[in-house]
């Protein structure tokens, strides 16, 4: 008997004990990127900066094709929209923190086998495009609607399914105005690139990165709710291997690093020279304004609170902290906390589950400051 497509095709699995990074996570690495830590100096990350994770291929769109979004299913009025007609629509633009709801999987013990992130997997743009409750309104949302599905161009087979990449969300979260949904065309007011999901993309403000479907090409509302691959089996918190597990939604808070002085090439650790050090990074929560951030120089041993800016109107983007240290030599490790207004911080244990999911654990940046011992 032939093999088929999903023999292929591997299951989750964790890492054993001692198992180093294999090629199947190396190849992962290799063709998705996260935003080096100096970049979080950029209020709005640029296209080339700001992470990116691809399950599949990228799509080859041609600038020739005519590129089509439908929305059906339990709608009234069936629609059929370019990338032009949708040009014609009132734009709106937000600014947008987006990251990846594996991000620092791979600091987890046992490690989740997959795309092996750290802590980078993030970035902020302002993107432009169509509120999508306008599109639902138009095509007359049916009284018994549960779910909207979006779904992506870009196909593929993962542990044995073949699919196109489909996320859904709730109908109150497509349809309402905090925050309010895009049907993004350009990113930092360019057209989108390819990477990020060229012609037409899903931005879901404060949402993980696993619901801003890519290359869209079609909207369905459903009378039921929506239990496809990467909603009911991926994307879900469980830690034992049977559960249904709890599906991934908004953005846990997290505040970043920037890592200051200069790095060792290999390990990254980072020199400094004594004396006064200004210590800048981000912060940013799906559930709640960040309220309060908080910075370490002891391993976590004592925190003190750091300096945030105001949002500036930009809820549901980054928010900048700084703090000053007075470095004396030796070796020290930093760490950054940020807590939320739904009473949300950071832990300093790692939460665990077997994707790797939504794990905000604190950051720690070893860093070496040079000069003689007094």
């Amino acid at each position: 008997m032939g093999r088929r497509t999903a023999d292929v095709s591997t299951p989750a699995r964790l890492a054993a004990p001692g198992e180093g990074l294999g090629q199947d996570e190396l190849a992962l690495a290799a063709r998705n990127h996260g935003l080096p830590l100096e970049a979080l100096r950029y209020d709005v990350t640029p296209p080339g900066l700001h992470y990116v994770l691809t399950h599949y291929d990228i799509p080859y769109v041609p600038d020739t094709t005519a590129w089509s979004l439908t929305v059906g299913g339990r709608v009234r009025r069936p629609l059929s929209l370019s990338p032009a007609r949708l040009r014609a629509y009132p734009a709106v633009t937000t600014r947008v923190t987006l990251e990846c709801a594996g991000n620092g999987r791979a600091l987890l013990t046992p490690r989740p086998v997959s795309q092996p992130w750290l802590v980078e997997a993030v970035g902020t743009a302002e993107w432009t495009g169509v509120p999508l409750r306008l599109l639902l309104r138009e095509a007359g949302v049916e009284p018994d609607a549960v779910d909207v599905v979006f779904t992506g161009a870009d196909h593929g087979v993962e542990r044995g399914v073949e699919q196109d990449y489909q996320r859904g969300l709730p109908l109150g979260v497509a349809t309402g105005d905090d925050p309010g949904v895009l049907v993004a065309y350009a990113m930092n007011g360019a057209p989108l690139p390819p990477q990020h999901g060229s012609p037409l993309r899903l931005v879901v403000p404060g949402w993980y990165g696993m619901a801003q479907v890519k290359w869209l090409r079609d909207i369905t509302v459903l009378a039921t709710p929506f239990t496809g691959f990467q909603q009911s089996v991926a994307y879900r918190i469980r830690r034992e291997p049977g559960e249904a597990g709890e599906p991934v939604t908004l953005v846990a808070p997290r505040a970043l690093l920037i890592p200051p002085g200069f790095p060792d090439f290999m390990s990254r650790s980072r020199v400094v020279a004594p004396g006064t050090v200004t210590l800048e990074g981000r912060a940013w929560s799906g559930h709640a304004p960040v309220t309060a951030v908080e910075v370490s120089t002891d391993d976590g041993t004592t925190w003190r609170p750091a300096d945030l800016e105001p949002d500036h109107g930009h809820r549901w983007a980054w928010r900048r902290w700084s703090s000053v240290w007075t470095a004396a030599p030796g070796d020290h490790v930093l760490s950054v906390r940020a807590h939320d207004g739904s009473g949300r911080t950071q832990p300093t244990e790692q939460p665990w589950n077997r994707g790797g999911f939504a794990n905000n654990l604190v950051q720690r940046v070893p860093v070496f400051c040079a000069g003689r011992a007094q």
